[in-house]
């Protein structure tokens, strides 16, 4: 009878490498909607600033100025709210995941078998990262804290970038780090 183990099935590496890029398109599109949203907007615009008040360098970020509803509202952040919603969907559910499901229905049997399957804990301990990043970026544009959401998705756009294009997962990298230090999981047995 055949030993049972504790270990994770492994996964096609291709896969989060597929989601990386799909992600990193994504939030390269938030990067370009915070630039020229009201993440970063400097000025008097339309948020309490009279023109009788106006002098020579009179200009305020407009983030803190801007309601709640209209922080919510801004584009950036409605799209950088769905890409959290995805980066928790990977997390709590990786194989229900649309760029997954994607992945696997689509791309996957279109290529050969891959040479050797990854353990799935880091790619999951990635899109934790991700989650966590966006997240960050959120509530502080919802405090009214100028640039943060924009930082926030450069950050994890970088991040899913050099996934995607040079396989190269950070988070995947710091889930290494920390298991080695025992703070996740327990480290793998040497092989002899």
């Amino acid at each position: 009878m055949p030993e049972k183990t504790n270990a994770p099935r492994g996964i096609d590496p291709r896969g989060p490498r597929f989601v990386a890029g799909v992600t990193a398109a994504l939030l390269l599109i938030d990067v370009y909607l915070g630039l020229t949203g009201l993440s970063t907007a400097y000025g008097y615009g339309t948020f309490g600033w009279f023109a009788g008040q106006r002098t020579v360098g009179d200009g305020a970020w407009l983030l803190p100025q801007a309601t709640v509803a209209q922080r919510i509202l801004d584009p950036a952040f409605l799209l950088l709210f769905v890409i959290a919603v995805l980066f928790l969907w990977g997390v709590l559910s990786p194989r229900t995941a649309p760029w997954a499901i994607l992945f696997r229905k689509a791309v996957a049997p279109r290529l050969a078998a891959p040479a050797e399957l990854e353990d799935p804990r880091p790619p999951r301990f990635a899109q934790g990262v991700g989650l966590f990043v966006a997240t960050l970026g959120l509530v502080l544009q919802l405090f009214g804290v100028p640039w943060a959401l924009t930082i926030a998705a450069a950050m994890a756009f970088v991040a899913a970038f050099l996934n995607a294009a040079f396989g190269l997962c950070l988070g995947c990298q710091l889930y290494l780090v920390l298991q080695r230090l025992g703070v996740l999981g327990r480290a793998r047995p040497a092989s002899a």
